[in-house]
């Protein structure tokens, strides 16, 4: 029985504390208040899918801040931002190449039978389980529509 990715965010905030890594407990404190506030607004348990999916809305948060700090000459920001993003990162699985995020498109295409732009929300619901915490849902996205119109 694999570890369930709660029980590790707990474990690895241990050790931080333990090892006295300022940063890392603070992004992974982050990581389970907002997990706890899913829980707690949703009165679900969250299991690790749906987790992956707040740790996928994290990682963008502060893809687009950092972006957003460069544009603004803020490096000082930008830096930290990458430097929690890249934290984040480490609670995702392996990201999906290009060949195979195009490889899972053409499979969810065929089999949906989708054709045109109108079948879009048949691909994505498809798609999001097996993309969601592996590659960026926003590019995924635009290849669908690439290849449906």
């Amino acid at each position: 029985m694999s570890q369930t990715l709660k029980s590790r965010l707990q474990d690895d905030m241990k050790n931080a504390m333990r090892a006295k890594e300022k940063d890392r407990l603070v992004v992974i404190r982050g990581i389970i208040a907002a997990v706890r506030q899913r829980e707690i607004d949703e009165q679900i348990e969250l299991d690790d899918s749906q987790v992956l999916a707040i740790l996928d809305k994290l990682v963008k948060q502060r893809r687009d801040s950092a972006q957003q700090f460069r544009d603004a000459d803020r490096i000082d920001l930008a830096d930290k931002e990458e430097m929690e993003m890249g934290m984040l990162q480490e609670y995702l699985p392996v990201a999906l190449t290009d060949i195979e995020i195009a490889q899972l498109i053409d499979d969810a295409i065929s089999s949906t039978g989708a054709e045109s732009m109108k079948e879009m929300g048949k691909v994505m619901a498809l798609l999001k389980p097996q993309v969601q915490g592996r590659g960026d849902m926003s590019q995924v996205s635009a290849l669908i529509k690439q290849k449906l119109s």
